[in-house]
C-alpha cells in the first residue's frame, strides 16, 4: 500500500520489480540497472522520509504493514507464551500478551493488537482495546509482579474502545485504575509505541520507566482528526492539527515526555521489518539491562517523580 507522498517512488520501485523479475531468466542479468535504480530510490526515500510533516508521520503510522504485537513476539523474542482472557468477562483480542523472553531475560510482553488485513482488523477491533483488554493487561502486569519479571508494553492503538457497551462495562475505570496500578507496579516497566499512541486507549498501557517510539509514530491526547473536528468542526483540518499537537517523536523527546527513539530503516518500518525487528532488540535489551540495576525503592520513586514532572512549566 503506497501513500500519496511517496508518488514519486512508484515508477522507480515498478522498473525494479519487473527488473527482478527479468533476472530469473538465466540467460540476461540486470544487476547493474538495478544497483543504479535502487541508488535513486534511496535518494528520493531519504529525502521524502527526511522531511516527513507531521500528518505524513500519521500516515506511515498507521500503515497496515508495520511490524504488529506478533511480529515482535514471534521474532524479536523467543518463548512466547500467550495468555488469555481477564477473569471477569472475555478474551479481548484488541490487546494480548504473555510470557517472553528477550535475549536471556523472561519478561512479560504485552501490547496492543492490529491486524494486516481487513479480517484481521476486524478481529482485533482494529487495536481499540475494550475494558477486557484493560483488565487482562492488569492481570499480566500482577503475575509479572509475583514472578519478578520485567514488563514491556507495546502501544499501537487509535484509542479504547468509545461504544456503550465498552462504556458499560467500565472503559474509563478499567483504564484508570491500570494506571494507578502501572505507577506503583514492583518491576520494571518498559513502554514503546510501535504505530499509533492514541488517547487513553495507548495510556492504559502506557505508564513506564522508560518510553521510547519508533521514529514515525505518533503519540497523542486526541488524533488529529478529532481534534481538527472539536477545534474547527471540521476533520479535513487533520493536517494542520497535527502540526500544532506536537506528536511526532522528535517533539516529544524534545518536550520530555519520552525517553528515547529507536530509529527506523529508511522508508518506514513496513518498507524493512526485520531491520526494525533488530534496531527494537537493541533499545529494548540496552534499557532493560539499566533499568535491571535499579533497586525497587529507587525505581518507584524515579517512575512517580517522572510523571510529576510532565507538564510541568516555569
Amino acid at each position: 500500500m503506497a501513500l500519496d507522498f511517496e508518488e514519486p517512488l512508484a515508477a522507480i520501485e515498478s522498473d525494479i520489480s519487473e527488473l527482478h523479475r527479468l533476472n530469473d531468466d538465466p540467460k540476461v542479468r540486470f544487476n547493474d540497472e538495478i544497483a543504479v535504480l535502487q541508488k535513486q530510490l534511496n535518494k528520493k526515500l531519504e529525502k521524502i522520509y527526511n522531511n516527513l510533516t507531521p500528518w505524513q508521520t500519521v500516515q506511515v503510522a498507521r500503515h497496515q504493514q508495520r511490524p504488529i504485537i506478533y511480529d515482535y513476539a514471534n521474532r524479536l523474542f523467543s518463548n512466547f507464551i500467550e495468555l488469555h482472557g481477564d477473569r471477569c468477562f472475555s478474551d479481548d483480542a484488541g490487546i494480548v500478551g504473555g510470557f517472553a523472553t528477550l535475549g536471556d531475560t523472561r519478561v512479560m510482553l504485552m501490547g496492543h493488537q492490529k491486524g494486516k488485513s481487513t479480517e484481521e482488523n476486524i478481529a482485533a477491533n482494529f487495536g481499540m482495546a475494550y475494558p477486557d483488554g484493560y483488565r487482562k493487561a492488569l492481570r499480566l502486569m500482577k503475575l509479572a509482579e509475583r514472578f519478578n519479571l520485567p514488563v514491556i508494553s507495546l502501544i499501537d492503538t487509535p484509542g479504547a474502545y468509545p461504544g456503550p457497551d465498552a462504556e458499560a462495562r467500565g472503559q474509563a475505570e478499567a483504564i484508570a485504575r491500570n494506571l494507578t496500578e502501572m505507577a506503583t507496579l514492583r518491576v520494571p516497566i518498559i513502554v514503546l509505541v510501535t504505530g499509533e499512541g492514541g488517547s487513553g486507549g495507548a495510556l492504559g498501557i502506557g505508564v513506564g520507566d522508560r518510553v521510547l517510539m519508533l521514529s514515525h509514530a505518533v503519540y497523542s491526547v486526541i488524533s488529529p482528526e478529532g481534534c481538527a473536528s472539536i477545534l474547527w468542526r471540521d476533520g479535513a483540518q487533520a493536517p494542520v492539527a497535527a502540526e500544532a499537537m506536537k506528536i511526532t517523536a522528535a517533539s516529544l523527546l524534545e518536550l520530555g515526555i519520552i525517553d528515547d527513539i529507536v530509529t527506523e530503516p529508511l522508508g518506514g518500518a513496513h518498507r524493512d521489518p526485520d531491520a526494525t525487528l533488530k534496531s527494537v532488540g537493541a533499545k529494548l535489551t540496552k534499557h532493560l539491562n539499566a533499568l535491571k540495576k535499579i533497586p525497587t525503592k529507587k525505581l518507584l520513586d524515579k517512575r512517580f517523580n517522572k510523571y510529576a514532572a510532565i507538564g510541568d512549566y516555569s
